[in-house]
């Protein structure tokens, strides 16, 4: 028997993502997968993709989780810290919603609203000394879409004195499963094919954690809804801090051990379609010749690298298999 796996909140596209995953992985066995409304629903019924996943979703609660050794809680922000406190010390949990991401309360007050359930581990493995935080833990807080996309990109310049955090400017373009499978007016196929559209722009809930994780002081993410169902393109810029700088060697430098993140070659850039079905980022980066501003743009499937691949990165840690178990560094093309 491998390891006892559980997902709550399966019944979501991260959710379905997971169970994808595990399926597919040679180490974890799914012994439950909960919903709310579709509680007492085949998983492939819901999933269609999913065929051969022979399973019924149960109630969201803690009991269901009883038999597992791992649980994955793909919930709605502000509901997996109710959870997360049934479940007994011994089980490990990656939370793939926000309610254990921020340090500050005040933070997450203001972006998310509500009684801050407290921090976990960070589930970012690329960034200094968070491989073993995250292997020594039995709670780990998965990172948000855009957070992951655009700390990748920019904490190693950081860390570097490569560019100033105090001037960083995002603009980013998310598929439309970023906001969920709950059925939405401005989500309908009529509404998104043709149409470029930007929403809680100078607001947007990342952004507190995004500075936590880079060390940012001064950041301004507009994001963009784009007619395609996953992916996420980002374009970070910010100002170099010295003359001469080179923003690729050094991205070239931070992950040269990474399984995960690929500094392309000079030349080629990031697109969203290279990245889907995988847990890897894509990234480029060079100096603005008019501006001076150090220019990387980033590219990751918001349902892989974004949320479910990545959950399963941080589990194969915390469990003591290598970090790529189960999960492809290659995209699915066309």
């Amino acid at each position: 028997m491998g390891i006892r796996v559980g997902v709550a909140g399966a019944s979501g596209y991260a959710g379905g993502e997971l169970l994808r995953l595990i399926a597919g992985h040679p180490e974890f066995e799914l012994v439950a997968a909960t919903a709310h409304r579709q509680a007492g629903e085949r998983v492939s019924a819901v999933h269609p993709q999913l065929v051969g996943v022979d399973q019924v979703f149960g109630a969201t609660e803690p009991a269901a989780f009883a038999d597992a050794d791992l649980v994955f809680l793909a919930l709605p922000h502000g509901e997996s810290g109710a959870l997360a406190a049934g479940l007994p010390d011994t089980v490990k949990v990656v939370d793939l919603g926000a309610d254990h991401r921020l340090r500050d309360g005040a933070a997450w007050q203001r972006y998310y609203g509500g009684e801050h359930a407290g921090t976990w581990t960070y589930g970012l493995p690329e960034l200094p000394g968070q491989r073993s935080e995250i292997a020594g833990a039995t709670r780990v807080a998965n990172t948000g879409c855009y957070a992951v996309a655009v700390t990748l990109a920019l904490a190693p310049l950081v860390a570097a004195g490569a560019v100033s955090p105090a001037d960083v400017v995002v603009v980013a373009a998310s598929g439309t499963s970023g906001a969920g499978k709950a059925a939405k007016t401005h989500l309908l196929g009529s509404e998104v094919m043709g149409d470029l559209t930007p929403y809680k722009v100078g607001a947007h809930q990342h952004v507190p954690e995004i500075k936590q994780a880079t060390g940012a002081t001064g950041l301004s993410l507009t994001p963009i809804l784009a007619p395609m169902p996953r992916g996420i393109l980002a374009t970070v810029t910010a100002l170099p801090l010295t003359d001469g700088v080179d923003p690729r060697a050094v991205l070239a430098q931070a992950y040269a051990d990474s399984p995960f993140v690929h500094v392309l070659p000079e030349g080629a850039w990031p697109h969203t379609g290279a990245t889907l079905g995988s847990n890897s980022c894509h990234l480029q980066a060079t100096v603005d010749v008019d501006s001076g501003r150090v220019i990387v743009v980033s590219a990751i499937d918001n349902l892989g690298r974004g949320a479910a691949g990545q959950a399963v990165q941080c589990a194969n840690l915390m469990v003591g298999l290598p970090e790529q178990t189960g999960l492809s560094v290659y995209g699915v093309a066309p």
